[in-house]
């Protein structure tokens, strides 16, 4: 059981989930620092000095914080348009690296496609030229020994 927890907890998968957790944990806390003590307090002076942490509704004894509701909305916005931003940034990257590899083999087919069309112009010359059996060939070889 040890063994397949190890194996479970050392796969790929699993640590780059962890690091993604960890950095979008303190991501939370940023991007919270951020509609905390920046734009809510701006929001707030635009629509006449309103703390939205404040709004509540007293229903008998009880307390509804839709301010609270409100604010966290506003949160969950900025992170899902933050995300947004940087998958498609990465999506970007990678089409870039992408176009970048399939320009690479593209020049490198042209480069033996050149290279072969030579050698077929050259093999047309020599074949006009002579005819190139293997009995020549060998009959060739037997005179360089000689």
């Amino acid at each position: 059981m040890l063994k397949e927890f190890k194996k479970f907890i050392s796969r790929g998968n699993v640590v780059d989930l962890a690091v993604g957790v960890i950095i979008g944990g303190a991501f939370g806390k940023i991007v919270s620092s951020l509609v905390n003590d920046i734009l809510m307090p701006i929001i707030g002076v635009i629509i006449g000095g309103v703390d939205f942490s404040n709004l509540v509704l007293k229903v008998g004894n009880a307390k509804i914080a839709y301010g609270m509701f409100i604010q966290n909305v506003i949160d969950f916005l900025i992170i899902a348009f933050c995300v947004f931003m940087f998958v498609k940034i990465i999506n970007k990257l990678s089409n870039l690296t992408k176009k970048e590899e399939e320009q690479k083999e593209e020049k490198i087919t042209e480069t033996e496609l050149s290279v072969l069309k030579e050698i077929r112009e050259e093999l047309k010359k020599n074949s006009k030229n002579k005819i190139v059996t293997n009995k020549t060939v060998k009959s060739n070889i037997k005179k360089k020994k000689d």
